[in-house]
Parts: structure tokens; C-alpha cells; sequence
């Protein structure tokens, strides 16, 4: 029987470890949270948990070597060294977490242990990976160009949970990743201009977009998108876009939040401080009667600003007292989205994933392709994020184990041996992209 070890029991656990169970493996969840991984497992008599830190190496070792292949979902820092146990021990490696430096670096040990180390196998980085590929390897295949590329993706509240605070948002994984990228800067190609976006203006550099079903929706740019010219193989392209999806007003709170320092890392010392008392302190005012009417005027907006309305759900302009010493503005109000921003159980989130494609071909034809992916959670069972973040690793860890997938080293799923299966399977459980060809000019994003 095929072994499989998966460390960490977080948000995103669940679909996979119930999958590799349903499949008939033995699966053990090794984590920090034993009471949640033993709930995960449930009554399947062939999983088990065991208690382990992620600083225990000895004792990963030892779970390596038992086992055929190991999954981690654990934070991205500690794949390097869960990849260098599973070269050690000859063991191959599934994750969903974005390929370092260090990883690539360890390509050629993996191929000569005969392993494949893969990464990126979530939704985003994952799902629009295989996604965009299959599109844009047809297009080759018939001789054509791909001119533009926008892939876009958010994962939200549904439509009907939209509506419950001022930011249009509820988390179903740590709001703390969510509000450190939020520090990000972007660089992306726009007809055939680098476009570099500075943190500062991360949240300005936004546009619309409507989607069917849902309605009107914005994006602003995730990360750099420039190396997914080569990782995806369409040097001819004159635009190069990769997107994050919000409803609309995210992106005008999180501006003005950037401006009045609130998502920072830097470490300062509030002790002795109301939450109000340190959004003073952030913008130089040591005294005021109205803090709301301060804070307003500082940023040269209405009181009555979306933003004002932000501070105020969280309770940034409260008197409340923090409770805290030296910490950062980042943890302090990802702390407060933790504690009023999460989803409940009995509602929906969702997962949408846009592409747009021009492509050019030899005879002059144009044409917009475009790709789409609109998948929901089940309340009360499971997440749509989870479900689209772990089933395509779970696919990913059957396929190796059963040798449809043979290729070896450090991979992401780009190539068609990899991403056509795990598609093809995702399909077969309703996450499956709608896919139009032969769309007008008109029908391209900007």
C-alpha cells in the first residue's frame, strides 16, 4: 500500500487528505494542531496523525523514509528543507507553494535521485498555470501568436455574502498574507511597455472588469509578471498581465490603509495605546477632540469615505485599548480581520479565475480566447479555496504514485504530460473552465 505523508493541517488540508483517504492510500497528516488533523482524518482506518513541529528534523527524517511520497503544506520557508529530506531519502514531493531560488536550485539533485520535487499546484500558483498553458500551447500549435495575455485571479465572498462589511471581503484562509501583499510592488508588460507600479501606488494601478454571473469586479496587479513570459514559452507577447481580483472598494480602503501606514511591518512601540491613540501616533497627532474628523482631514477625504467607514468596522477610531507592546501595524489590523473579517461557516466563498488571450495567426486572423473559471464552496463543508488550492496537489500526488506522471526534478505544472491529467481529472470533480474562441478585438480587456 502507498504511503503518503502530509505536513501541515491547515485551512486547506481537508480536500486533499479526504481524497488520498477515498483513493485508498495511507495517509499521514503530521502537525501542530493534532486535535484538527484527527478531525480531518475522521474514522478512515487507514490515516493517522502525529504530533510534529517543523523545526523537529530528526524526527521528519524518520517520516520521510516511511513513506512514498510527501505533500507539504506547510509556510513556503520550510519546503527547501522538506525538499532536501525527500533528495536524502529519494522520496517524492508535492507542494502548492511558489518555486524560490532554492528550489530551482535543486533541480539537478532531484533528477539524479529520481524524483520529482513538484510545486505551484494549487489555484493560484496552480490552476492558472495549467490553464493558461493549455490555451496557449494550442494557439501554437496551430501556428498562431499569443499577442496580449491577462490572467486574472481573486478568491472571494459569493455574491450574496459580498455585502457584509465596508471592504467587500471575508477571508477563508490567514488574512495576514492577504495584508502583507498588500506591500507589494508590480512590474507587468503593457502593449509592449514595462510598466513598473511602486508600492505606494499598488492600489491606484486598478481597472474594471464584468464578469457573467457576478457583475462588476476590479483588479490590480499581482507581483511580476514578467518571468511568466519565459515560464510560459510566449516570448512574441506585447503584453504580459497578472491580476488580482476584488470586488469593488477593496483597493480604495487598502490604499488609504497604505497611506496611513496600517499594513506595515515595521516594528514600533505601542505600548500603552487605544487603537485610535495609534492611528494618531501614525499620522503625527498627538491630541484631538474628533478622531474620525482628524484622520479625515489628513487625508484630504469626506468623513463619510468608504475608508473612514473601514476604520471605523475594525474599530481603528475606537478607544479601545490595544493591549500591545512593540508590534507592527501589519499584525495588529490582520489581527483585527481575523477576528471580524472571517467567513462564517454557512455561507459561500468563491474562486474566480479569468484569462484573456489575443492570438495572431500566419493567414492575419485575430481572434480573443477567453478562459474562465467560477467555482463555489459548499457551507458548512468545505471552502472553495480549499478545494481549488488541494485538489490539484491531490490529483498531482495520485498521478506520481500511480507513474502517470514520470517526469523528474523541480517542476511546476507547465508541461503537458503534467497539467493535461490533473485538468482532465479537476474537470471530472466540476472545476472546470468555460472556454470561448473566436471572439472579437472588442472583447480583449483593455
Amino acid at each position: 500500500m502507498k504511503k503518503i505523508l502530509i505536513l501541515g493541517s491547515g485551512m486547506v488540508a481537508g480536500p486533499i487528505i479526504k481524497y488520498l483517504l477515498n483513493k485508498g492510500y495511507f495517509v499521514t497528516v503530521a502537525s501542530n494542531t493534532p486535535d484538527r488533523a484527527k478531525m480531518l482524518i475522521g474514522s478512515f482506518p487507514k490515516g493517522k496523525t502525529v504530533v510534529w513541529e517543523a523545526g523537529q528534523t530528526d524526527s521528519l527524517d524518520v517520516l520521510i523514509q516511511e513513506h512514498d511520497l510527501v505533500v507539504s503544506l506547510l509556510p513556503y520557508s520550510f519546503h527547501v528543507m522538506v525538499a532536501e529530506r525527500c533528495i536524502k531519502h529519494k522520496k517524492d514531493m508535492v507542494t502548492t507553494s511558489y518555486v524560490k531560488p532554492e528550489m530551482k536550485a535543486l533541480d539537478r539533485q532531484a533528477r539524479e535521485a529520481g524524483i520529482i520535487i513538484l510545486n505551484e499546484c494549487g489555484l493560484d500558483p496552480g490552476i492558472d498555470h495549467m490553464s493558461a498553458k493549455r490555451i496557449i500551447d494550442t494557439i501554437h500549435g496551430f501556428g498562431g501568436r499569443v499577442m496580449e495575455f491577462y490572467s486574472l485571479c481573486g478568491a472571494l465572498p459569493a455574491p450574496e455574502s459580498a455585502n457584509e462589511n465596508p471592504f467587500r471581503y471575508q477571508f477563508t484562509w490567514s488574512p495576514k498574507g492577504v495584508v502583507m501583499a498588500s506591500n507589494n510592488e508590480a512590474h507587468y508588460l503593457k502593449h509592449g511597455k514595462q510598466v513598473f507600479t511602486a508600492t505606494e501606488n499598488l492600489f491606484k494601478d486598478t481597472f474594471p472588469i464584468k464578469v457573467p454571473g457576478i457583475g462588476d469586479l476590479e483588479v490590480y496587479p499581482n507581483r511580476d509578471s514578467i518571468p511568466y513570459i519565459e515560464i510560459y514559452d510566449i516570448p512574441e507577447t506585447k503584453t504580459m498581465y497578472r491580476g488580482t481580483i476584488r470586488y469593488s472598494g477593496w483597493c480604495q480602503i487598502l490604499d488609504i490603509f497604505k497611506q496611513l501606514k496600517l499594513t506595515s511591518p515595521e516594528v514600533r512601540d505601542f505600548t500603552g495605546m487605544t487603537y485610535s491613540q495609534m492611528l494618531l501616533h501614525l499620522i503625527g497627532i498627538k491630541k484631538t477632540d474628533n478622531v474620525k474628523k482628524s484622520v479625515a482631514k489628513y487625508l484630504k477625504i469626506d468623513e463619510k469615505h468608504l475608508a473612514i467607514e473601514a476604520l471605523t468596522f475594525l474599530g481603528l477610531l475606537s478607544d479601545t485599548p490595544m493591549n500591545r507592546t512593540k508590534d507592527s501595524t501589519y499584525e495588529i489590523v490582520s489581527d483585527l480581520m481575523i477576528e471580524k473579517m472571517m467567513l462564517p461557516e454557512q455561507e459561500r466563498d468563491m474562486s474566480i479565475m479569468l484569462h484573456v488571450f489575443l492570438a495572431e495567426y500566419p493567414d492575419g486572423r485575430k481572434e480573443v480566447i477567453k478562459s474562465r473559471l467560477l467555482d463555489y464552496g459548499v457551507p458548512g463543508k468545505e471552502t472553495s479555496v480549499a478545494r481549488t488550492v488541494a485538489l490539484p496537489a491531490a490529483c498531482a500526488v495520485r498521478m506520481i504514485l500511480e507513474e502517470e506522471i514520470t517526469i523528474k526534478g523541480v517542476h511546476i505544472p507547465v508541461l503537458p504530460e503534467i497539467y493535461n491529467p490533473i485538468l482532465l481529472e479537476l474537470e471530472n470533480m466540476g472545476i472546470e473552465f468555460v472556454e470561448e474562441y473566436g471572439l472579437p478585438l472588442s472583447h480583449n480587456i483593455i
